[in-house]
């Protein structure tokens, strides 16, 4: 009996296949296909047309996308010494607490309450933590019950730094926060020019 050499794994062949496996593989390939009855190795064309090497095929890469982040602006408490104003620049995920993310970003918070004892570390009951939201409330959570208390005689854009959440993990935008507007000692809103050097 005469045994015939094992060539690989059967797999279905799609014109890509064939043609590179004409190419790589074998020179008289192409023209075995063309001639019905002709045989390699004892295969008739049907037998080879059903073979093909099985190729480790290695999964493209996604192209990188950087994860969602919410732009913030922190605008200062006092002007800088050519009365233009000092905003710091920072990216956080949202989902995150706005006292975590300016604390975490070494973005002044309590000013003159910032001793351990003169707040309460983000429980809510001080309100030592107010910021002034500019622009972007749409990105904060709706007020809490303890804001509602602590600021119901303050502008009704004053929120609760511990109390107040920005966005969710796939928000985008960008919020302006002043940081504490009790101590400002200018006006300033986005887009407005520096005032005028006398």
């Amino acid at each position: 009996m005469n045994r015939q050499p094992e060539i690989g794994t059967i797999q279905p062949m799609n014109t890509y296949t064939i043609s590179s496996f004409s190419h790589s593989c074998c020179y008289n390939f192409k023209n075995t296909i063309q001639t019905p009855h002709t045989k390699i190795h004892g295969y008739s064309r049907t037998s080879i047309r059903a073979m093909t090497a099985v190729r480790d095929s290695q999964p493209e890469a996604a192209p990188s996308q950087e994860p969602p982040s919410v732009s913030l602006a922190f605008v200062s408490s006092v002007l800088l010494p050519d009365g233009t104003p000092d905003v710091h620049f920072r990216t956080a995920t949202g989902g995150q607490k706005l006292r975590d993310i300016m604390l975490d970003s070494n973005i002044e918070l309590y000013g003159p309450y910032s001793r351990p004892l003169l707040n309460c570390a983000g429980g809510g009951t001080c309100g030592t933590c107010m910021v002034e939201v500019i622009e972007g409330k749409e990105l904060l959570s709706p007020k809490t019950d303890k804001e509602k208390e602590k600021l119901n005689r303050n502008p009704k854009n004053w929120r609760l730094a511990c109390q107040t959440t920005v966005g969710s993990p796939d928000s985008t935008g960008l919020v302006v926060i002043q940081q504490l507007p009790e101590w400002k000692a200018h006006e300033w809103t986005l887009g407005k020019e520096p005032p005028p050097e006398s």
